[in-house]
């Protein structure tokens, strides 16, 4: 799973992409611009809690990322917990997730 890294490439797809919200987890998505290219960033804000808290919450964005079967090909998404995320598994993640995905 290739990551978005660069604050530049990051910013784009904020910018320039659709965003999709659930109750677990919010996505935004845009169009990747070299064809076959398939890259995701998991986003965890500070005011969701100390460091564990925020790796938790990353850590299940990861694995419900990989039970739906991210990243899509020819896209870019970034992945944002939300205050519910803290609370949720893996489970009830993948099932937001793939909800947001039909809608895209």
């Amino acid at each position: 799973m290739e990551t978005i890294k660069s604050k530049q490439d990051f910013e784009k797809v904020f910018r320039g992409g659709k965003r999709l919200n659930h109750r677990l987890v919010r996505l935004t998505v845009m169009e990747s611009e070299q064809e076959g290219r398939s890259r995701v960033a998991f986003v965890c804000a500070k005011r969701l809690g100390n460091a564990v808290c925020r790796n938790r919450c990353k850590r299940v964005l990861r694995a419900a990322a990989q039970r739906v079967g991210f990243p899509l090909d020819g896209y870019e998404v970034i992945l944002f917990s939300t205050p519910a995320t803290r609370a949720a598994s893996s489970t009830e993640v993948a099932a937001a997730l793939a909800k947001l995905v039909e809608r895209i």
